[in-house]
């Protein structure tokens, strides 16, 4: 009999493939060089496919921004965007005149729900030296009871993500970000009202884990047999259950077992998504998500007609002044300032 945690081991493509209830994830890692006066890169964009650019030429993409790098605005119903930003900044703008400035650390959570347009865009704030940016975003789905929802985002500041530290017998170091669930006890800031995450039966759990060099890690097991994958996005040789996995690579696990992770020489990165699966069917085109063909059409026509809101901001590439710190505006006008 094969009591072994591990399902399947894959190599991870662009986007990173995921289980129900996730849609996908992507990894965007720039190294971003000195920012010029309008917060794009000071530098010739020549060579590039501008509007679409996703080479990766000299170690960093415009996407689909023309003067600053990310994505204008663009549609988006039927799920919900996790962006989860390790280093560097983000400017959110969108259709219900909400905005926000976010990075080094922040999650900004995102129910698309009925429809929104938002940008996402990296401005290069510093003129003097290189703006890196890592990030990932995570779309997870909703339950066909919920792709109807008023839109909602909120922020989950850094601050406020539980940061655990878990030592092994040795006094190695292994950090977990709780951004979404809970590790041993160490909940996670509350995810928007309407989505999967917020039902606890669900156990949805996104963990950002960063593993000191041969630093040994358990992960508990979930309560249920839920899916369950774990992502090695960088370092150089991890160990589960004795089995080596090579960088850049996704491990599909049985969720309810407990597993054994032995870390190499140097730090090991990985990112944990787990959950209930939605058991739907799925239909994506573009930008929107249902549950047949004819709600696709459905979700096409309704942006044709109201544009979701329309488009409050001077330009679709939008971005806050230079000198404007960390804040989200939502839709209510509320304010959340930050240094």
């Amino acid at each position: 009999m094969n009591t072994s945690p591990i399902k399947t081991i894959k190599s991870l493509g662009f986007p990173w493939e995921t289980q129900d209830p996730f849609l996908f994830c992507v990894h965007h890692l720039d190294a971003y060089p000195l920012g010029n006066a309008q917060m794009g890169p000071n530098t010739s964009l020549g060579g590039r496919a501008i509007g679409q650019d996703f080479a990766g030429k000299d170690g960093w993409n415009m996407y689909h921004g023309q003067t600053v790098p990310g994505f204008p605005a663009h549609p988006h119903s039927g799920f919900e965007t996790v962006t989860i930003v390790l280093e560097g900044l983000v400017d959110h703008s969108d259709s219900l005149g909400a905005a926000g400035r976010f990075g080094n650390g922040d999650v900004q959570w995102m129910t698309a729900g009925k429809g929104v347009q938002h940008s996402e865009m990296f401005p290069l704030l510093h003129e003097d030296r290189g703006n890196p940016l890592e990030l990932f975003q995570i779309w997870l789905n909703l339950p066909r009871a919920s792709k109807g929802v008023e839109p909602h985002f909120a922020m989950l500041w850094g601050e406020s993500i539980p940061l655990v530290d878990n030592k092994d017998t040795e006094g190695k170091n292994t950090q977990i970000r709780v951004i979404a669930g809970n590790f041993e006890g160490y909940k996670a800031p509350a995810p928007p009202p309407d989505s999967w995450a917020a039902d606890p039966k669900n156990e949805v759990a996104i963990w950002s884990i960063r593993m000191e060099g041969n630093a040994n890690l358990v992960l508990p097991p979930a309560q249920t047999s839920i899916n369950r994958t774990l992502y090695f996005f960088k370092g150089e040789t991890l160990t589960l259950e004795g089995q080596a996995i090579s960088p850049y690579h996704a491990v599909e696990l049985v969720a309810d077992q407990e597993v054994k992770i032995h870390n190499g020489p140097g730090d090991a990165h990985l990112l944990l998504l787990q959950g209930k699966a939605i058991g739907e069917p799925v239909v994506q085109q573009g930008p929107f998500v249902a549950n047949s063909p004819g709600e696709i059409k459905q979700a096409f026509l309704n942006y044709q007609t109201t544009q979701f809101g329309g488009w409050p901001w001077p330009k679709h590439d939008h971005v806050h002044p230079r000198e404007k710190g960390r804040f989200a505006k939502h839709a209510d006008g509320r304010m959340e300032e930050k240094e």
